[in-house]
C-alpha cells in the first residue's frame, strides 16, 4: 500500500461492555486518530499515553474514560526506541495524554461544512457506442458520464447527489460534518466520481491537509478553504474498460492527465454545547450559489513552447511510426482527448469555449478568428546516427508551439510561493556547501555559514518588502485562506529574517553542529510555508505521442514556468531552456521499464499574461532569425508566434569526455557484482567506454572524444549554459540485453576558440557526479567533461586544438586512450596494511558450507589474497594475521578509489567460488597521517599565546597528581587542592585534581564515628540499615542515581544557552596561568611552572580556595538540614552504599567505547543483486569478515612522535604488538537481572517469560524457572558457560513465553559480540569497581587484584610506571593520590596500594597516548528484537558478561544476584479503643446521635480483611474493643514491599507473584442492619514510616498526618512494638481537605515468624493469650435480640423521671376515679347507715 493511503487509514481504538446473556457488547467509549498524526510524533509513536473515550453516538456525553495504550507506525528499516526511564508518573492522566504536539485536552465538537458548487471539463466516463444506440432510438442526446462528489473525513464520508449525464453539473450542496476540534485526523479526501450501474468509477481525488488551511498559533485561525477550483489529475481522459492507469484517480502516483476541475469551499464553525444532542451524522443540505466570479476574475494567458531537441528517443516503444509531442495546460491544447462540449448548450457555457475544438474541425466558423491554440508539432520519424539513441531532426529549424486559454487569476500565490522557493533552494545550497566543507575538512566553515544566514535574513527581508502591500482589497477570487495566509507568511518571513541575523551574530566554531540543526528547521519552515492549498493555474503536461497513442510524458509545474515583471517572483524555468527526460505513464514507470529515457527534450518554456506577452522570447536561445511574423507575435496581443523559429547561428564543437572512475554502484548480477561500462550521450551522438568485469568501482580512466558536435546559439549563451550531458551506465551480461544501472546529469566546461588552454580555468579538475536510477541513488561517477570550440573556418578535424598529454602507463591499451596528465589525479606511494583476523557465521554457497575461506583485498587494481583458513569449522581465523602491499594512490583524498573486500571459498579442483563483497567507499576512516616532532615545533610557532601548553606529554619533570576519592554524586564544581601530607615544591611539581569528594580513609573514620554515636543515642530511625545491604541495594542505589543524572543532562540541556555565557566567564578564570585544571579531563595539555616562584604563588591561591571550599561546605550541610528528611535519608544511603554504572543502553554504545571496534572491525559481507527498494537488504548478508586496514603514505617520516594503539612504534607496523588470535577457552559468566517493558505474548496481556542463553554449540534453557504472567520479571541468575573462541564467540540471549499447550514464543533476543569485548583495549572481561573491598556484598570479583591489572597494562602499553610510595602512584607522568589502608572483615586495618592501583586504573584515560576509558562495574540494558517484527523493540533486558580466560588462575565464585527472598513477618495489631468518631445513626426511639461502632483492618487486600465485635449505641463516639488482628505477610526488607503470590483466577496454572507497599489500614465504620454499613474514617499507616502515636486521645489531631517533614517518624521494621493514639479522617467532598472522624488506641507489635510461632496469640479476644472482655457501658447491645434489656437501658435509663411522674399522676387519677366511682354509692350507705 502507498505511504499516502496509509497515512490516511484511522486507527480506532474502541472500549467494549464484555458480551454475556444479560448485555451485548455496546461500546463503552472510542478514540480515532489517523496514521500519520502516529508517524509526525517525535520517534513515530506515543508511548505509555492515555487515549481519551468519547462516545459517537452521545455527543454531549463528555469523556467516557482513558485508555493507556502505546501506538508506533515504523517503515521500512525504522525502529522504535523506548523512552528512558524518568521520574514522571505514568500514572498522571493529565500529563500523559495521547494527543500531538500543541493539542489541547478540552478538544470541542465543531462543524465542518464541505461546500460543493460544480465542476466542469470532466471525461468522458463511458464508450460512445450505447449514447449513439441510444440516440438513434429516442433522440436522447446526452452526456456520458454521471457526476457526484464523495467526501471523507475523520473516518465519515458524505456524497452530494447524482447529476446525469452531465460534463458541467451544477450541485451548490454542502456537506457536514460534526467532529471533534482540533481533529486527530489530517486529511480531508474530496473525490469526484461517476456514477455506474455495475461500480463507481472515480474521475478524480484530491486531498487537503488540514495543517495548511488553518493555523493554530495565537494569531492564527480556523480550517478555511475557497471558494476555490481544485484541479484534479489522473490517469488519460482517452475512456477505456479496463484502464491501466486506474490507481492515478486515486490520488495516488503522479497523475499524467487534467481530469475537470470542481469548486470547492471549506468552512467550520465550533459549536456550543447547547446544539449537542443525537448521534454524530453526515448530512448533505443545499447552499446558496456563489457568483460567476467568486472563485477569480477570468484572464487570458499565453503558454509558449519552443522544442530546441529531441533526442534518445527509445525506439521500442515507437518502432518505425512517426511521432509528435503536444503539449497542453487544463483541458486548453488536448487534441487527443480533451474538452467534451456538453449536449445541452446553454449561452454562458458555450461561449468561452467556441474555438476550442482546435483549427482542423472548427475552420467554417472559425475562419477569420485566429485559432486559440496550435499545441502539437508537425509529426516527424525519428533518425540515428550510432543504432542506440534515435533523434528528430530538427537541426536548425525549431518547431514552436502554443495555447491562449481563460484561466482565473491567481497569480499571486504562486508569486508567494516562488519567492519563498527561492529563498529556500539558496539556504539549501548554502547548506549543502557548509556541510560538504565540514566533511572536506576546508577552513573555516563558520565564516561561509555566516554568510548563508545573512542571505536567509536578506531574502526574508525582500519577501516581506515585496508581498506587504499586496494582501488587502477585496480582489476577484480573493479568499478568506489567502488574506490570512497573507498575513501568516509576512509575519513567518519577518520573523525568520530576525532570527537569521540574530543566528549569524552566534555562529561559531564550536556550535557549528547546533547551528546547522537549525539551518535545517528553518528549511523545512520554509517548504512548509511554500506549499500552497489553494490552485491558481493547472500544470503543463507535454506528452509524446505516436500514431493517436500516447507514450511518454512529463508534468512541469505551472508556477515553475510563470512570468513576472519581478525577477523574484518568476518561476524558477520561466524563459530558460531546461532538460526534460520523458517517462511512461503510471504503474509502468515503477521498476525496471521505468528506468529507461523515453525520449529527452531541451525545451523553452513561458507562462504569462496575454498582456506581458511582449518578453516571451526573452531568455530564448539567441541566434535566430528575427522574422516580422516573430517581431508581430511579441507586440501584437492578437497575433501568434510563427510555426518554427530558423536559427541561422550555429557553433561546432568537440567533447572530451574524461572517465575516471565510478564508485558504489548498484550490484546487478548474482555474486552481488556488475560488469560496468557507460555511455555518454550528448545532443545527438554517443560514445561508450569499455567493459570492467566484476566489480562495483570501476577505474575506466579513458578519454572518449566525440569529434564534432553542432549547437545552434549565440557562443556567449552556450559557455554560460552549455547543454546536458547524460551519462548511462549498464551492466553488461554475456546473454541478452545490457542492465541499466543509472544515470549521471552533468554539465560540460567550455573553451572557446581564441581563449587558452591554461590554469585556473584549464585543465578542468575531476567532479564527482551522482548516479541515479529512478528515484534511488546508485553511486558515483567520477569525471570531467571539456566542450572545446572548433576554430569557425579553420579544419574541422579538431587539429588546431590543445594537445593532450598522455601519461606514460607502462603497458599498451590498444586504442582506448588514458586522462590525459593535468586532469588525472596525482599519485603518490601508499602503504595499505591489513590485519586478516577472521571471518564469521558464513552461509552455504552453491549448497555448500565455506570450508575454506579466503580474503582478498582489491584497492585501484591490486589484489591481496589472505592466507587460507585450513578448516572453518574448526578454527574460523587466518594463521598469518597481518600483511601489506603498497599501492599508488591520489594525493587527494576525494579520488580516493574505494577498497573492496572479497571473500572466495577455495574448493577441490582449484576452483573459487565468490562468497560476498564489502565495499568501502570513504577511506578517510582508515587513513593513518603520523604527527611529527617538525609539525608540532611549527603549531608552537603558530600559536605562541598558548605557550605554557604543550600538545603531547614531555619527560617526567612536570607530572600531574590526580586525587581520587569516593566521587560524590553532588559536588559539580571541581575545586584544584592539595594533600596536606604532601610536600608542595618538592622534585616533581605537580598539579593536583581531586575530582570532589573524600578519601576513602576520611570515609571510614567517618563511618566508626557514625557508629559510635550510633550505639550512644541507641537507634535513630532516619539511619540506612548497613548490614541489610547486598548487590541489589547496591543496584536500586545505582539506578537512583542514574534516574538523578538524566534528570540533570535533561535540566542542563534546558539552560544551555545560560550557562555558555557562563560557561565563558568560568573558562577566563578556571585555567590560570598557574595552571590548575578544571575537572582532570585536559587529556594532553600539562602545563609548565615557569619557576618555585609561581608555585608558591598558587600554594596562595590554593589556600583561598579552600577557604571557600569550606565556606560552600558548611552551606550545603545546612541546605542538607533543611531538606525533608526522606530526602536526606535517600542521599545518606546513596553515599553510603558502593555503586556501579547502571547504562540506559548497550555498553558497546557508551560514549568512549567506540563499540569495541577500537582496533577490531567488523564487515558485514554481501552477495546477491541489490534491489532498488531495500537500501541494505538483510537477505544478502552472507557472513562477516573481521580484521582491520590502516592506510599510509611511505616513507613514514623519521621524527615521528605517536604510537600504535598497543604503545610501539609505527615504522615497525601499525598492528604491532596486537594479541596473538589462536583459539583461546574462556570461561564466560552471563549475570541476567531483570527485563523491563516486555511485549505481551498472552491473550491475558501478560507473559510467562523465561531465559535461553545459546553461545556456539552450548544452549542453556532455564524454562522450568519461568517468571509467571510477568512484563517486568525479576530473573537474577547467573549463567556460566567454558567457551572456545573465535568458533563460540557470538553470544545470543533469549527471552521465550512459556505455555502449556503448544510452542512456545519467542518474545525476543539480544546479541553480543564477545570476541570484540574480550580483545578490546577497554578492558571488557571484568568491569572495574569504584572501590576495593576484600568481604561483603562489594567483594573485588576478578581474579586479578587491581595491582596485577595494572601493572599488565603499563607492561603491554609500554609505559613507565606503576612507582608506589606512601599514598600515591606514578605512572609515566602522572600521580594518583588515594588511601592506603584496607579494613578485613574482622576490623583489621593493614597497608595495601590496591586502592591507589584502581584509582590509577578508574583514571587510566589520564595516561597519555595510550590512555583510554576502561569498562567500570555496570549492568547494561538492552533492547530486545524479534527477527519477525523487525524494528520493533520487544522490551529491555538487563545484564552484564564476565569473562575470565581459563589460563588464568580461576575466579571466585559468581555474585549472588538472585532474587531477594522475602522474610516472612507476623503483625499483632490489638485494638484497644476509639474516641471521638463521628455520630451517623439517629436512636430508634429517642432520636438521639449514636454509632454502632466497629474497626476493619487489614495489610494485603481483601484477602486478610479482620474486623473487631460491634460496640453498639456508642452516644459519645467512644467504643471498647480489646480485639487483636493477626496479620501474617512476607516482606522484602530491602525493596521495602510486601510479597503476594496468588493464583489471579480459579483455573490459574500457578501463582502469580505481586509486590504492594506495607501499609497497614484501618478503618472505622457504622454498621447497619438493614441497609449498608456507614464508613467513618479511615488511617493507612506505611510501615517503614509513619507519625509516632500520641500518648492520649487529647493529644491526638490531624496534625500527625502531615507529610512535610514536620512530624517525627518511626518504621515499625526498628520499633518493633509500639501503643498509642492515631487519628482517622475522611476527605472532605466539597473542599478535598481532611476531616477528623475519630481517634484509635491500637498496640503495633511485629515479630518474625519464629517468634510468632513460640510466642503464639489468638485472634480475637481467643486463646492463647487471650485479651480480657472490654468494659463497655450497659446500653451497649442489639435492642431486638434482648428486649427486655431494651427497656430498661432505653426507656428506663432516659426517662425514668418522666414515667415516675407518669406512674404517680395514673395513680392519683385511678383513686380519683375510684373515688367519684364509689363516693355515691358510700354516701347513700353512710346515709342509710346500711
Amino acid at each position: 500500500m502507498p505511504p499516502v493511503m496509509l497515512f490516511d487509514k484511522i486507527i480506532t481504538l474502541s472500549v467494549l461492555h464484555s458480551r454475556n446473556l444479560l448485555r451485548s457488547g455496546t461500546v463503552v467509549g472510542s478514540f480515532k486518530i489517523d496514521v500519520a498524526t502516529v508517524y509526525m510524533a517525535p520517534d513515530h509513536q506515543f508511548y505509555h499515553k492515555w487515549a481519551i473515550l468519547s462516545d459517537p453516538e452521545d455527543i454531549n456525553g463528555g469523556v467516557k474514560g482513558y485508555l493507556k495504550c502505546d501506538i508506533a507506525v515504523i517503515g521500512k528499516g525504522d525502529t522504535i526506541k523506548v523512552p528512558p526511564k524518568s521520574d514522571k508518573d505514568e500514572e498522571d492522566i493529565e500529563a500523559n495524554l495521547l494527543l500531538p504536539e500543541g493539542v489541547s485536552a478540552d478538544r470541542q465538537r465543531a462543524k465542518f461544512y464541505m461546500k460543493v458548487y460544480r465542476a466542469e471539463g470532466l471525461p468522458k466516463m463511458n464508450t460512445g457506442i450505447m449514447a449513439n444506440v441510444k440516440k438513434a432510438f429516442t433522440g436522447e442526446n446526452k452526456d456520458l458520464v454521471d457526476p457526484y462528489v464523495k467526501v471523507s473525513f475523520a473516518g465519515h464520508e458524505g456524497k452530494t447527489s447524482i447529476k446525469k449525464g452531465s460534463y458541467e453539473p451544477i450541485w451548490n450542496e454542502q456537506i457536514v460534518f460534526t467532529e471533534m476540534f482540533p481533529p486527530l485526523c489530517r486529511r480531508i479526501k474530496i473525490q469526484l466520481r461517476d456514477n455506474d450501474s455495475v461500480n463507481d468509477d472515480i474521475i478524480g481525488t484530491h486531498f487537503i491537509d488540514l495543517s495548511n488551511i488553518s493555523n493554530a498559533g495565537e494569531k492564527g485561525f480556523l480550517p478555511t478553504f475557497g471558494p476555490c477550483w481544485i484541479n484534479l489529475y489522473g490517469s488519460t481522459r482517452y475512456y477505456q474498460i479496463r484502464d491501466q492507469h486506474m490507481h492515478l484517480n486515486d490520488g495516488l502516483g503522479e497523475g499524467v492527465s487534467f481530469r475537470g476541475r470542481i469548486l470547492f469551499a471549506i468552512k467550520m464553525e465550533m459549536m456550543d454545547n447547547e446544539e449537542l444532542s443525537g448521534p454524530t451524522t453526515v448530512e448533505v443540505e443545499n447552499t446558496l450559489p456563489i457568483s460567476e466570479n467568486a472563485a477569480g476574475r477570468p484572464d487570458e494567458y499565453f503558454l509558449f513552447a519552443t522544442y530546441l531537441e529531441s533526442s534518445m528517443i527509445d525506439k521500442k516503444a515507437i518502432g518505425d511510426k512517426p511521432v509528435h509531442f503536444e503539449i497542453s495546460i487544463g483541458n486548453a491544447g488536448n487534441v487527443l482527448d480533451g474538452y467534451n462540449p456538453p449536449c445541452r448548450h446553454s449561452k454562458s457555457e458555450s461561449s468561452d469555449e467556441s474555438g476550442e475544438e482546435g483549427p482542423e474541425e472548427d475552420t467554417s466558423t472559425c475562419s477569420a478568428d485566429i485559432p486559440k491554440w496550435q499545441s502539437t508539432t508537425s509529426p516527424a520519424k525519428p533518425i540515428t546516427r550510432d543504432k542506440c539513441y534515435y533523434h528528430l531532426p530538427y537541426y536548425e529549424d525549431k518547431p514552436c508551439v502554443y495555447i491562449k486559454e481563460m484561466i482565473e487569476d491567481h497569480r499571486r500565490r504562486m508569486y508567494n510561493s516562488n519567492i519563498i522557493q527561492k529563498v529556500a533552494e539558496k539556504l539549501e545550497d548554502g547548506y549543502n556547501l557548509v556541510h560538504e566543507m565540514i566533511q572536506t575538512e576546508m577552513p573555516f566553515p563558520e565564516k561561509r555559514l555566516r554568510t548563508v544566514f545573512e542571505e536567509l535574513g536578506q531574502g526574508c527581508s525582500k519577501f516581506v518588502s515585496l508581498v506587504k502591500g499586496t494582501g488587502g482589497g477585496s480582489a476577484a477570487g480573493k479568499t478568506k485562506l489567502d488574506k490570512e495566509r497573507h498575513k501568516l507568511l509576512v509575519r513567518e518571513m519577518d520573523q525568520m529574517s530576525t532570527l537569521a541575523r540574530s543566528m549569524k551574530a552566534t555562529v561559531t566554531k564550536d556550535n557549528l553542529k547546533v547551528k546547522l540543526k537549525c539551518a535545517t528547521q528553518y528549511l523545512t519552515r520554509l517548504h512548509n510555508l511554500m506549499e500552497e492549498p489553494q490552485h491558481a493555474l493547472p500544470d503543463v503536461f507535454i506528452w509524446l505521442i505516436s500514431g493517436n497513442k500516447r507514450i511518454a510524458y512529463q508534468r512541469v509545474c505551472a508556477r515553475d514556468i510563470l512570468y513576472s515583471i519581478v525577477d523574484e517572483e518568476r518561476g524558477k524555468e520561466c524563459g530558460k531552456v531546461q532538460t526534460l527526460l520523458l517517462k511512461l505513464p503510471g504503474k509502468k514507470a515503477m521498476g525496471q521499464a521505468g528506468w529507461n529515457i523515453q525520449a529527452k527534450l531541451q525545451v523553452f518554456l513561458w507562462l504569462g499574461l496575454t498582456k506581458h506577452k511582449k518578453d516571451y522570447l526573452k531568455g530564448l536561445p539567441g541566434g535566430y532569425e528575427e522574422t516580422k511574423a516573430l517581431k508581430q507575435s511579441a507586440t501584437r496581443p492578437q497575433s501568434v508566434p510563427p510555426p518554427f523559429i530558423h536559427y541561422k547561428e550555429k557553433q561546432a564543437f568537440q567533447l572530451r569526455a574524461h572517465m575516471y572512475q565510478a564508485r558504489q554502484l548498484i550490484g546487478s548480477d548474482a555474486s552481488g557484482l556488475s560488469d560496468p561500462y557507460a555511455r555518454i550521450a550528448f545532443v545527438e551522438q554517443s560514445v561508450c567506454t569499455q567493459v570492467i568485469e566484476q566489480t562495483l568501482s570501476p577505474t575506466w580512466d579513458e578519454m572518449l572524444i566525440i569529434k564534432e558536435v553542432d549547437i545552434y546559439g549565440l557562443m556567449e549563451e552556450i559557455v554560460d549554459d552549455p547543454p546536458t550531458i547524460i551519462v548511462e551506465i549498464f551492466d553488461q551480461d554475456k546473454v541478452g540485453k545490457s542492465e541499466f544501472i543509472g544515470r549521471a546529469l552533468c554539465k560540460p566546461l567550455v573553451k572557446l576558440s581564441d581563449e587558452n588552454y591554461s590554469p585556473p580555468k584549464f585543465p578542468p579538475r575531476l567532479e564527482w557526479w551522482s548516479v541515479y536510477r529512478g528515484p534511488d541513488r546508485a553511486g558515483e561517477l567520477l569525471a570531467t567533461f571539456e566542450l572545446l570550440q572548433l576554430a569557425p573556418f579553420g579544419d574541422r578535424s579538431g587539429q588546431d586544438l590543445p594537445p593532450m598529454e598522455l601519461p606514460d602507463l607502462g603497458k599498451d591499451r590498444g586504442p582506448i586512450m588514458p586522462v590525459p596528465k593535468g586532469i588525472r589525479p596525482i599519485l603518490s606511494k601508499h602503504r595499505i596494511e591489513v590485519l586478516f583476523w577472521g571471518v564469521r557465521d558464513l552461509k552455504r554457497v552453491q549448497l555448500q558450507t565455506v570450508d575454506h575461506p579466503r580474503i582478498d583485498v582489491e584497492c585501484a587494481g591490486h589484489i591481496l589474497a589472505s592466507s587460507i583458513i585450513q578448516n572453518a569449522r574448526k578454527n574460523p581465523n587466518f594463521s598469518v594475521p597481518v600483511k601489506y602491499f603498497d599501492v599508488e594512490l591520489p594525493e587527494n583524498e576525494l579520488y580516493c578509489p574505494p577498497i573492496t573486500i572479497r571473500c572466495v571459498d577455495c574448493r577441490s579442483f582449484g576452483r573459487f567460488v565468490l562468497v560476498g563483497t564489502h565495499m568501502i567507499s570513504n577511506i578517510h576512516k582508515f587513513m593513518y597521517v603520523p604527527t611529527t616532532k617538525k609539525a608540532k615545533a611549527v603549531i608552537q610557532k603558530l600559536f605562541p599565546e598558548n605557550q605554557n601548553v604543550v600538545i603531547s606529554g614531555k619527560g617526567l619533570g612536570q607530572t600531574k597528581v590526580i586525587k581520587t576519592g569516593q566521587v560524590s554524586t553532588h559536588s559539580e564544581d571541581v575545586v584544584v587542592s592539595i594533600d596536606e601530607h604532601l610536600p608542595l615544591v618538592n622534585k616533581e611539581q605537580c598539579v593536583t585534581i581531586d575530582t570532589g569528594g573524600i578519601t576513602d580513609k576520611e570515609q571510614k573514620t567517618a563511618d566508626n564515628e557514625r557508629k559510635k554515636q550510633k550505639k550512644k543515642a541507641g537507634m535513630d530511625d532516619d539511619e540506612p540499615d548497613l548490614d541489610a545491604l547486598d548487590w541489589w541495594s547496591k543496584y536500586f542505589a545505582s539506578v537512583e542515581t542514574m534516574i538523578r543524572d538524566h534528570e540533570k543532562v535533561r535540566g542542563n540541556a534546558f539552560n544551555q544557552d545560560l550557562l555558555d555565557m557562563e560557561v565563558k566567564a568560568e573558562k577566563s578564570t578556571s585555567v590560570t596561568e598557574y595552571g590548575t585544571i578544571p575537572n582532570g579531563h585536559m587529556l594532553e595539555n600539562e602545563i609548565e611552572f615557569k619557576n618555585a616562584r609561581q608555585a608558591k604563588k598558587m600554594e596562595k591561591e590554593l589556600k583561598k580556595m579552600e577557604k571557600q571550599e569550606d565556606r560552600k561546605a558548611k552551606s550545603s550541610s545546612l541546605a542538607n538540614q533543611l531538606s525533608p528528611k526522606s530526602q536526606r535519608k535517600k542521599d545518606k544511603l546513596l553515599s553510603s552504599t558502593a555503586q556501579l554504572k547502571v547504562l540506559p543502553s548497550e555498553l558497546e554504545s557508551q560514549h568512549g567505547f567506540s563499540e569495541f571496534k577500537d582496533w577490531l572491525h567488523t564487515f558485514e559481507l554481501f552477495r546477491g543483486k541489490q534491489a532498488a527498494t531495500e537500501d541494505t537488504d538483510e537477505n544478502r548478508i552472507v557472513g562477516k569478515f573481521k580484521g582491520s586496514l590502516k592506510i599510509y603514505k611511505i616513507p613514514l617520516p623519521p621524527d615521528i612522535e605517536d604510537t600504535t594503539i598497543t604503545g610501539a612504534n609505527p615504522s615497525t607496523g601499525l598492528f604491532q604488538g596486537l594479541p596473538s588470535n589462536d583459539p583461546i577457552k574462556v570461561m564466560v559468566r552471563i549475570y541476567v537481572i531483570k527485563a523491563n517493558d516486555l511485549h505481551p505474548a498472552d491473550i491475558n496481556g501478560k507473559a510467562d517469560p523465561y531465559l535461553v542463553i545459546r553461545l556456539g554449540s552450548t544452549t542453556m534453557n532455564d524454562k522450568e524457572n519461568y517468571v509467571s504472567k510477568q512484563l517486568n520479571p525479576v530473573f537474577g541468575k547467573c549463567f556460566e558457560i567454558e567457551a572456545t573462541f573465535p568458533m563460540e564467540s557470538l553470544l545470543s540471549v533469549q527471552v521465550y513465553d512459556w505455555d502449556l499447550v503448544g510452542m512456545d514464543d519467542l518474545i525476543g533476543e539480544t546479541k553480543i559480540d564477545l570476541e570484540n569485548r574480550y580483545y578490546s583495549r577497554h578492558r571488557a572481561t571484568c568491569g572495574l569497581a569504584q572501590k576495593y573491598e576484600l568481604y561483603g556484598y562489594n567483594a573485588w570479583r576478578d581474579p586479578q587484584k587491581p595491582t596485577q591489572i595494572l601493572f599488565k597494562l603499563c607492561k603491554d602499553s609500554k609505559v613507565d610506571g606503576p612507582h608506589y610510595q606512601p599514598g600515591k602512584v606514578r605512572i609515566s607522568n602522572r600521580i594518583f593520590t588515594a588511601p592506603s589502608e584496607i579494613e578485613d572483615e574482622h576490623g583489621m586495618k593493614k597497608a595495601t596500594d590496591e586502592h591507589l592501583a584502581l584509582a590509577a586504573l578508574n583514571n587510566w584515560y589520564e595516561i597519555p597516548k595510550v590512555g583510554c576509558k576502561l569498562v567500570p562495574e555496570h549492568v547494561e540494558t538492552r533492547p530486545l528484537y524479534n527477527p519477525e517484527k523487525p524494528g520493533i523493540e520487544q522490551g529491555k533486558l538487563e545484564l552484564w558478561v564476565d569473562m575470565f580466560p581459563m589460563d588464568m588462575p580461576a575466579p571466585g565464585p559468581a555474585v549472588d544476584v538472585s532474587p531477594r527472598k522475602p522474610k516472612s513477618y507476623e503483625l499483632r495489631c490489638i485494638i484497644w479503643n476509639t474516641d471521638d468518631v463521628v455520630l451517623e445513626d439517629d436512636a430508634f426511639f429517642t432520636g438521639e446521635k449514636m454509632s454502632d461502632i466497629y474497626v476493619k483492618g487489614w495489610i494485603k487486600g481483601s484477602e486478610d480483611i479482620q474486623s473487631t465485635d460491634i460496640h453498639y449505641r456508642s452516644l459519645t463516639g467512644e467504643g471498647n474493643f480489646n480485639w487483636r488482628f493477626v496479620f501474617p505477610f512476607d516482606y522484602l526488607v530491602a525493596e521495602e514491599k510486601i510479597v503476594i503470590s496468588r493464583k489471579e483466577t480459579l483455573f490459574s496454572w500457578d501463582e502469580t507473584e505481586s509486590k504492594i507497599p506495607a501499609r497497614l489500614n484501618l478503618q472505622v465504620w457504622d454498621a447497619d442492619h438493614f441497609s449498608a454499613d456507614d464508613f467513618l474514617g479511615s488511617l493507612t499507616l506505611d510501615l517503614n514510616r509513619f507519625p509516632r502515636a500520641a500518648k492520649s486521645a487529647k493529644h491526638c489531631s490531624l496534625d500527625m498526618l502531615k507529610t512535610d517533614g514536620t512530624v517525627p517518624q518511626m518504621s515499625l521494621f526498628k520499633q518493633k512494638r509500639v501503643k498509642g493514639w492515631w487519628p482517622f479522617a475522611i476527605k472532605n467532598e466539597g473542599s478535598d481537605e481532611l476531616e477528623l472522624t475519630g481517634k484509635v488506641e491500637a498496640e503495633l507489635h511485629l515479630m518474625t515468624f519464629e517468634e510468632a510461632e513460640k510466642h503464639a496469640a489468638g485472634l480475637g479476644r481467643n486463646e492463647p493469650d487471650p485479651l480480657e472482655k472490654p468494659n463497655r457501658p450497659d446500653s451497649s447491645f442489639m435492642w431486638f435480640m434482648n428486649p427486655w434489656k431494651s427497656i430498661r437501658y432505653i426507656l428506663w435509663h432516659n426517662y425514668k423521671w418522666v414515667i415516675v411522674k407518669i406512674l404517680i399522676v395514673l395513680l392519683l387519677a385511678a383513686l380519683l376515679a375510684l373515688f367519684f366511682y364509689s363516693m355515691p354509692g358510700y354516701t347513700v350507705k353512710k346515709l342509710f347507715g346500711a
